[in-house]
């Protein structure tokens, strides 16, 4: 999620993907919610990754059927994981929760949206 000035990017929870819609139903629900970001995988060339995009586009589907009234926008995932754990371990997380799943998507997840938001200031 951001801040109401799209400045910042902060980290909510981690959601098991068969969850994940009625989790944003009720999220959208309470807070005020103008746009989607979701993670495209993307290769080192540049390429989009078939592998993974045979799960993100119907994901994306549903969503836009879900929350038509929400942009949707599809960011370049690249090198968040890479990023999150080297803030974790710099920031001086302990190793048995730098372990841990959900703290690396959450951060991760952070660490896309700001990018997104950076993008949206150029």
């Amino acid at each position: 999620m951001t801040d109401p000035l799209q400045m910042i990017a902060s980290a909510l929870e981690t959601v098991p993907t068969a969850q994940v819609m009625d989790w944003l139903r009720q999220y959208t629900s309470r807070e005020p919610v103008e746009r989607i970001i979701v993670g495209e995988p993307v290769h080192l060339n540049g390429n989009v990754s078939d592998t993974m995009t045979q799960f993100v586009n119907p994901f994306v589907t549903r969503l836009r059927k879900s929350f038509p009234d929400k942009e949707i926008f599809l960011v370049d995932e690249r090198f968040t994981s890479k990023l999150a754990a080297m803030a974790m371990l710099k920031g001086g997380m302990k190793k048995k929760e730098r372990q841990k799943k959900d703290n690396l998507d959450k951060l991760s997840a952070a660490i896309l949206l700001q990018g997104y938001l950076e993008t949206l200031k150029r």
